[in-house]
């Protein structure tokens, strides 16, 4: 389990669901209890539309919380934002737990097929139900193709579902 998140740590995952702006509108958000989005672009330089963008993306994980309220003299809404970094461990783990699976997949993939590959690096791998469709001859270059052995493939996939597991205590 993850022991302490850090401001490194908001960051790269702000940079990772919206780049260099989000970590820019993430610092803002560090700094006050709440604030707009008008706010957020007019402090940042950031479009509204993008600012507005990127705290929905944020949203959608749970690392931003916003109220609503409308505003007397217009009417409309108003959403004042704020950032949860106590949400981020969650998120975190639930990323974790998503590649986890994936690579999970894969593996089992990788386990149950047996592959063919002509040798040339801008050629794919190709199960053997396909290769005995190709009379065992590369669809893309010709070639004749040879069995590949993915047994290194399988043994790193292995290692990184293991440390996953680790990591998320299972």
């Amino acid at each position: 389990m993850l022991s302490t998140i850090d401001d490194s740590t908001l960051m790269k995952v702000a940079s990772a669901l919206g780049e260099e702006d989000a970590v820019r509108l993430i610092e803002h958000l560090k700094g006050v209890e709440e604030i707009t989005d008008d706010e957020i672009a007019n402090k940042t330089g950031i479009r509204l539309n993008s600012v507005r963008k990127i705290l929905y993306k944020l949203y959608d994980h749970s690392l931003v919380s916003l109220r609503r309220t409308r505003d007397p003299k217009t009417g409309w809404f108003i959403f004042h934002w704020k950032l949860q970094p106590d949400q981020l461990e969650g998120f975190i783990l639930s990323q974790k737990r998503r590649v986890l699976e994936k690579l999970n997949v894969r593996l089992e993939y990788e386990k149950n097929h047996d592959f063919y590959y002509c040798g040339s690096p801008e050629c794919k791998r190709i199960p053997f139900e396909e290769a005995v469709e190709l009379v065992f001859h590369c669809s893309t270059c010709g070639k004749p193709l040879v069995h590949f052995g993915n047994e290194t493939m399988i043994s790193k996939l292995a290692e990184k579902v293991d440390i996953l597991r680790k990591e998320l205590g299972e």
